[in-house]
């Protein structure tokens, strides 16, 4: 690296972009983005529109009624609205979680409220104690970076056994095992902290999805160690290839 290289982790918030040691790198979920998920999306968003369709008939029969393209364009667009109103529920449970850890406190909307009762039981069930929450982090060596959700001490409510633990917040309708290599990712880090104010990451023995519903927490084992963190870095190489064939010739 140059001398006069800016150094350390930088994010932009707007492009939700992350930039290291001056250099744009990838982040882990771009990386796990290159595995084929297009028959789990393709059925999804046809499902998106079939459930729409049944549920406002009234809209529909307006649609129906009028201009072909609009209505085409229109019912095109509801994936999409699904996927955003989705990222947004997700966004504010994350929030009240992280508030929840850090201040043992959180205003919450109504909608939510069963929601974050679950995490609050889970926290207390588990004993949770927050060591790091929505922190950015990164690897040089490997070049990425990304933005866990949790490192937290712990204690097992069934076994009883004590440990530090990466923990996921995943609030759709249901978990995904590809999120394990996002996991991974997170434990192996090299370092946590933007604009050079690099720390290293407490050392992880478990990884755990929590899958955030009404009243409740399922809490989901994730296989760990760093046979994981290579197949995600097969990610990693994958997404350079898959830039490269993308790139127009000439």
């Amino acid at each position: 690296m140059p001398p006069d290289a800016p150094h350390g982790l930088t994010f932009n918030e707007a492009r939700h972009t992350y930039t290291l040691d001056g250099r744009r790198v990838p982040g882990v979920t771009a990386i796990v983005g290159v595995l084929d998920k297009s028959g789990p999306l393709t059925r999804w968003a046809a499902r998106s529109v079939a459930q729409y369709v049944w549920d406002n008939p009234d809209e529909t029969m307006t649609l129906l009624a009028g201009d072909r393209d609009a209505c085409v364009h229109a019912l095109a667009r509801v994936p999409d609205l699904a996927r955003d109103s989705a990222a947004d529920r997700g966004t504010s449970i994350h929030a009240h979680a992280e508030t929840i850890l850090r201040e043992h406190a959180a205003d919450v909307d109504d909608v939510l409220v069963p929601v974050v009762q679950g995490i609050v039981t889970f926290l207390d069930q588990w004993q949770v104690e927050p060591i790091l929450t929505e922190f950015a982090c990164a690897s040089r060596e490997h070049q990425w970076a990304g933005t866990g959700d949790t490192i937290a001490r712990y204690r097992h409510p069934v076994t009883g056994r004590r440990g530090v633990m990466y923990a996921d917040w995943k609030s759709g309708k249901r978990t995904y095992g590809e999120s394990g290599l996002q996991f991974a990712a997170y434990a192996h880090a090299e370092f946590h902290g933007l604009d050079g104010d690099e720390r290293p990451l407490p050392e992880v023995d478990s990884l755990y999805g929590v899958h955030t519903l009404p009243g409740e927490a399922l809490v989901y084992p994730y296989e760990h160690g760093r046979h994981v963190y290579e197949d995600f870095l097969t990610c990693r190489a994958a997404y350079e290839i898959k830039l490269k064939a993308n790139r127009k010739p000439g």
